[in-house]
């Protein structure tokens, strides 16, 4: 029996998305190193599943709705913790900064090849019975990201005498207004005392990108782009809004998704 086969392993995917799971569990089926595959949907399922069932490999998504990736590692950072390879769809410095705690990380789309390569790094870590210091560095690398930049996750939004608390990840875009912004949320829209360039640094850059001088949107609230001349695109958002980015911005937002438009 080879080194590999002797050790053989438990490893949990934990992505909102069912074909990012089945795309990853697929391939996991194919290496006789993996003797079991676990499955979650959410990050609440996967803290369950890592407390009772203690796998040895984590393939963790980064963005999730309600509770994270990074959520999850917070949530158990007192805790050993199985080796991780992050799953993404933006390849920013906020993945980067945790490329040497985590064995490897994973950028959607990825081909076989580089999923191997992932695995091997793994599977070299387990072999040598390296511990994993993910939790802990996780933990301390976001307090010190938030000390530092002070990134908003809710907003506080004065209108008609009604003081508002807005989820950041709630907003679908924001529009320059002079010396304030006007967020589009869901259909509203609400004047915010605060300029564009302020919102670009005080706003989650893995979620919120700059596509115009005046427009800052979610990426999560895209659902099509179509090009136009110039090299320049026109947007268009789930709730059929349509916004225009210009060639000036359109590498932002390559730089975000990690692919070319």
């Amino acid at each position: 029996m080879s080194e590999v086969d002797a050790t053989r392993v438990r490893v949990l995917v934990v992505d909102d998305e069912a074909p990012a799971r089945q795309r990853i569990m697929q391939l996991l089926r194919q290496d006789p190193w993996v003797a079991e595959i676990l499955e979650a949907d959410n990050g609440m399922t996967a803290v369950d599943l890592i407390q009772e069932e203690k796998p040895d490999l984590l393939f963790l998504d980064v963005r999730m709705p309600q509770l994270d990736g990074f959520g999850v590692i917070q949530a158990l950072a007192s805790r050993p913790m199985p080796h991780i390879v992050f799953v993404t769809g933006y390849d920013t410095y906020a993945v980067r900064a945790f490329e040497t705690d985590a064995a490897d990380y994973l950028v959607k789309p990825f081909g076989d090849t580089r999923f191997v390569q992932a695995m091997t790094r793994a599977k070299e870590r387990l072999r040598n019975r390296e511990i994993a210091k993910v939790g802990p560095n996780v933990t301390a690398a976001l307090s010190s990201r938030a000390q530092t930049s002070a990134l908003w996750d809710r907003l506080v939004v004065k209108s008609g005498g009604v003081t508002r608390f807005l989820m950041a990840n709630e907003i679908d875009w924001i529009e320059a207004n002079d010396v304030y912004v006007t967020l589009h949320v869901k259909g509203k829209e609400f004047l915010y005392r605060a300029t564009l360039r302020e919102m670009t640094t005080r706003l989650d850059p893995m979620l919120f990108v700059r596509i115009h001088r005046s427009v800052i949107v979610n990426i999560e609230r895209i659902k099509e782009l179509e090009s136009i001349p110039h090299s320049e695109f026109e947007v268009t958002l789930i709730d059929g809004t349509h916004l225009h980015i210009s060639r000036r911005f359109r590498s932002l937002l390559e730089k975000r998704l990690g692919q070319s438009l």
